[in-house]
């Protein structure tokens, strides 16, 4: 695994430059998160040795183990949906909570971190596709969601994240890219410099995400790989 990480570690920011160079944007600001979903430690340990120093995981009991054996060797980003049950283990886990969708999770999520007397870096999650299944604000509650959250003393708003819809049509891809970047500059208006994360963008749509003003993408297969079989 550790030679088909490095090749694909080449080729992606291969297609990242192509896709800066077409649309005036620098290969350095935009941040790679490996998301190890399904993959074992030892697959974080090469990607790290590969270059990589930010890491993803979607839920919190399969990225407990994986972490505690491995030390804090990367940054830590918690990806996936966060249930407020799980929020006081997130926050000893994660470095970076991307995906907190509402004020009672930002509550649980500062109280933890008041116990822990840490501040907690956040994302907000935002719905930009508007798709049912999907987790997140919906865009027209964001600016207020993120305003709310501005009060809690143990949070470190830095940024928002969204998940591309589930099509093949670039036209949709793009559009829900452009409303979160949208939503991103009214944020940064109100939070100022801290607020420079833009997480948007995945194996198969990274290239558009960059296109409408990603800051960071986050990649799976890209970099690993098919997932294992789920047993």
């Amino acid at each position: 695994m550790k030679n088909l990480i490095a090749r694909n570690a080449v080729n992606v920011q291969g297609h990242i430059a192509e896709v800066c160079e077409e649309y005036g944007r620098k290969v350095d600001e935009i941040t790679i998160v490996v998301i190890t979903k399904g993959f074992p430690s030892l697959a974080i340990r090469n990607a790290v040795a590969a270059g990589f120093h930010d890491v993803g995981e979607n839920r919190v009991q399969d990225a407990e183990p994986k972490i505690i054996e491995l030390g804090r060797i990367a940054t830590y980003h918690m990806v996936g949906h966060l249930q407020s049950n799980k929020a006081k283990k997130a926050v000893q886990l994660f470095d970076v909570i991307q995906s907190v969708d509402s004020l009672n999770l930002a509550k649980e999520i500062n109280k933890y971190a008041l116990e822990v007397n840490r501040k907690t870096e956040c994302f907000v999650q935002v719905n930009s596709s508007g798709e049912v299944k999907k987790f997140g604000v919906a865009p027209d509650e964001c600016i207020n969601l993120i305003q709310e959250i501005q009060s809690l003393s143990n949070i470190k708003l830095t940024g928002l994240m969204t998940i591309g819809p589930l099509t093949k049509d670039e036209k949709v891809i793009r559009a829900a890219f452009t409303k979160c970047r949208e939503l991103f500059k009214t944020g940064a208006a109100h939070l100022g410099s801290e607020f420079k994360h833009l997480s948007m963008g995945m194996s198969d749509d990274f290239q558009l995400a960059i296109a409408e003003g990603s800051t960071m993408i986050r990649l799976g297969t890209a970099i690993f790989g098919p997932r294992p079989a789920q047993k």
